[in-house]
């Protein structure tokens, strides 16, 4: 039989490493050594209490929990409504919110509603893997960017400007992931003024928001009408498993993405929903997450340095060091099959990142509980200096 085109889908490689990681855990037995866990991001501190707590009580109470509206509880939106006038000043309706089956839901939504089979959609690399995977399953063609340092990993208005014709899209994302690099308030207008006037449709990965290290975050909605936005719960939330994330919409993609989600998805979990709206009420407990990820952040970066890991930019905002490791006389794929193998620790090769030069780099998150990162720096280092 013939296969669907999203047959030819790669896989997300993080996977297969957390694969890996628990079969090296599962051998090590519970007496033995821990695997840290450095492949995914995956905040390591868990629901916000008051979040906890308002499931609770909506279990308790027998509330039945079925379906919602498809674009999400009408409280909930207007939380994130109210959220986003809060941490950027842009005053959003609510009925331009839809809440997803978390980020992972809400791209393909994105891109269904934006775009038609065979459009072209840039995106910079190196990129989070499932941008590309999913514009490929959906018949879309990405336009990979190649950006380094020279260009804070980011793209400009002067790379869609060289492109021999212009794509339909234009994915970013500030932070980012794998680099943590951001986008310069001032550079995010640019692009998003430009997309706007020449008809490209800017979606704009803002799931990394309230991670950052010193650099303002902008959103897309501040600067264009017809940028789309996608944000999560996952990250600065802490709230991966829950599976819950939205999207601030442009008029004109509100009801197809409404109809979309009626037949793709139905709706968010109930429950997940409850939760995210008492999330906007935990910034204390959020704030202090995000310090201990500051100081993991730090630990990090010092500790790679004393092992001889130096080429890399210190990130922006998330969670993640993106290290060149070129120096070594090995691909970062066997590089991180050996890390596991002799000090137990999980981390990710650049293949995932970017087709071209993935193997040149190694993604390390640091949103593991800070005793793992101070463990994983002494391991780094006699990694990198053996005993003879």
């Amino acid at each position: 039989m013939k296969p669907g085109i999203g047959a030819r889908v790669p896989p997300f490689r993080v996977m297969d490493v957390i694969t890996a990681a628990n079969a090296r855990a599962a051998v090590l037995g519970p007496g033995g050594p821990a695997v840290l866990r450095m492949e995914v991001g995956q905040p390591g501190t868990g629901l916000p209490e008051g979040a906890r707590l308002a499931v609770e009580a909506a279990l308790r109470s027998g509330d039945p929990m079925g379906y919602t509206e498809a674009l999400g509880l009408p409280g909930l939106r207007e939380k994130i409504s109210a959220h986003v006038l809060d941490w950027y000043g842009v005053e959003i309706p609510s009925h331009r919110v839809a809440v997803t089956l978390g980020a992972s839901g809400a791209f393909p939504l994105a891109f269904l509603a934006a775009f038609e089979a065979g459009d072209e959609v840039a995106l910079a690399a190196p990129y989070y893997p499932p941008y590309l995977n999913i514009l490929v399953a959906l018949g879309l063609k990405p336009v990979v960017l190649p950006c380094g340092v020279e260009t804070g990993f980011q793209p400009n208005v002067a790379m869609l400007e060289a492109l021999p014709a212009r794509p339909a899209g234009l994915i970013v994302a500030s932070p980012a992931n794998p680099t943590g690099s951001m986008l310069s308030p001032e550079a995010l207008r640019e692009l998003a003024v430009y997309c706007h006037a020449q008809g490209i449709r800017l979606i704009s990965d803002e799931i990394y928001h309230g991670l950052t290290y010193g650099k303002p975050a902008a959103s897309a909605a501040q600067f264009s009408s017809s940028a789309v936005v996608i944000n999560s719960f996952s990250k600065y939330f802490s709230m991966t498993g829950w599976r819950v994330g939205w999207l601030v919409l442009p008029e004109d993609l509100v009801r197809p993405v409404e109809r979309l989600a009626q037949n793709l998805f139905i709706s968010a979990p109930y429950a997940s929903q409850v939760a995210a709206e008492a999330a906007f009420n935990c910034h204390a407990e959020l704030q202090g997450h995000r310090t201990t990820y500051a100081a993991s952040r730090d630990v990090l970066i010092a500790g790679l340095q004393r092992a001889g890991f130096t080429s890399f930019p210190p990130p922006d905002g998330a969670f993640y060091i993106y290290v060149d490791i070129s120096a070594q006389p090995e691909d970062s794929a066997d590089f991180c099959t050996r890390l596991l193998a002799e000090q137990n620790i999980a981390a990710t090769p650049g293949h995932d990142f970017d087709a071209q030069n993935g193997g040149k780099y190694v993604r390390f998150s640091y949103c593991a509980p800070l005793p793992d990162i101070e463990e994983a720096v002494r391991r780094l280092y006699e990694f990198a200096h053996p005993p003879l």
